[in-house]
């Protein structure tokens, strides 16, 4: 939007959509298409040129428009301009309480509380500022944290807890991003610059594979797992057939699914892309489940304790008793996979969705809005008939 003209009004301020808006005299409300606002003011210091030796203009942050009002952000503006025109750059000759880059953190983290899936997750986010950037960098002012700092904190880490870092890296920038966005910084983030800079060496990225079953095996291997008792080995059987993770399964509650449908809706909050994922349940995964009614517990897979689902663990240390040392519990998402491509040869859309993992760009996801459940099911029907011993002609020697 262009910058309007005239005077800004309080309702103005509240109201107008992303851009830059002036209030004259060089005082602007900068909004972002977050919905952050901001003021900044631009002034000309006397006797002080650009390296075309131009009159040197530069902006200065007021502050966000949440906490600097109107009338405010005119004073400041007005100071800093009395200033700039005696010589004095306002960078250096404002007493402004600029809070360190600790207070920000931990304010940063109480605003995003509702956006974490489990409090576990925000506190780990706030952990790894507290272990890696608080001792290093906490008390500072946030705006005067630049590369160095940045580096101060990363470093050390880079190579030996690599993954760590890159989190770490990512945290402190968006930390420094809403203190920009609040008026207490200027100019670009200087994580962006190290990371663009390619100031910090490259790390390869070590590729993480679960151990999977061929899915040769996979039959023999389910007809043994079904003569075990327990509740972790009919947890393992629907794992195994549904191609779900862990998490999902074990948290899986009865009024997750639609018996009429054929379905069962896993939410958002168990899901690794954080939304929900349908699942097509077919005739073997219904026939597994429907029995376990009878407990009347809130969750399809109850664990020792009443209503509560089973340990984590269960699953593997049911492999592990029966000898499986080669495959692990998440491991048979791949062989589903394997399958799918190897002797379904089902569509690559079809058979990821199945797992529920995204497909194509955001721009293809945003006109492919189907989850393409029919196709869906038809595969796990097959796959179920694959891993029960039932009639499907693989076509594959054995």
């Amino acid at each position: 939007m262009a910058a309007l003209s005239g005077k800004l009004t309080k309702k103005l301020v509240e109201k107008l959509g992303p851009g830059r808006h002036g209030d004259g005299d060089r005082l602007y409300l900068v909004a972002d298409p977050s919905g952050a606002r901001r003021w900044i003011v631009r002034v000309t210091v006397k006797g002080q040129m650009n390296r075309k030796g131009a009159p040197l203009r530069t902006d200065f942050g007021l502050g966000g428009a949440d906490t600097v009002t109107l009338n405010q952000a005119r004073e400041r503006a007005l100071e800093y301009r009395r200033m700039a025109k005696q010589g004095l750059n306002p960078r250096f000759n404002t007493a402004r309480e600029i809070p360190t880059f600790e207070e920000i953190s931990q304010q940063v983290h109480i605003d995003r509380m509702p956006t974490w899936k489990n409090a576990k997750l925000g506190q780990q986010w706030i952990n790894t500022l507290r272990d890696y950037a608080f001792p290093k960098i906490g008390r500072m002012p946030v705006d005067s944290i630049g590369q160095p700092e940045v580096l101060m904190c990363l470093a050390p880490i880079w190579t030996s807890k690599h993954e760590t870092a890159r989190r770490l890296a990512q945290r402190i920038k968006t930390v420094l991003d809403v203190a920009r966005s609040r008026g207490f910084r200027d100019g670009e983030n200087p994580v962006t610059a190290t990371r663009d800079g390619g100031v910090l060496p490259k790390v390869a990225k070590k590729p993480r594979h679960h151990t999977a079953m061929v899915w040769r095996d996979v039959p023999e291997f389910y007809a043994r797992l079904g003569e075990q008792s327990g509740m972790a080995a009919k947890a393992l059987m629907f794992t195994c057939l549904s191609g779900a993770r862990t998490g999902e399964v074990l948290g899986m509650r009865w009024d997750e699914i639609d018996g009429e449908a054929r379905l069962w809706t896993c939410p958002a909050a168990r899901m690794k892309m954080g939304e929900d994922h349908r699942v097509p349940l077919t005739e073997a995964m219904r026939a597994l489940i429907e029995p376990l009614r009878d407990l009347r517990s809130e969750v399809v897979f109850e664990g020792q304790k009443r209503h509560k689902p089973l340990s984590n663990m269960a699953m593997l240390m049911l492999l592990r008793r029966m000898g499986v040392e080669d495959a692990t519990v998440h491991g048979f998402r791949s062989t589903f996979r394997d399958w799918a491509g190897e002797v379904a040869n089902a569509p690559r859309e079809v058979a990821e969705m199945s797992l529920a993992h995204k497909v194509g760009s955001d721009v293809e996801r945003a006109y492919a809005r189907s989850d393409l459940l029919e196709r869906r099911r038809e595969l796990m029907e097959q796959w179920s008939a694959f891993v029960t011993g039932g009639i499907l002609d693989t076509g594959v020697g054995t």
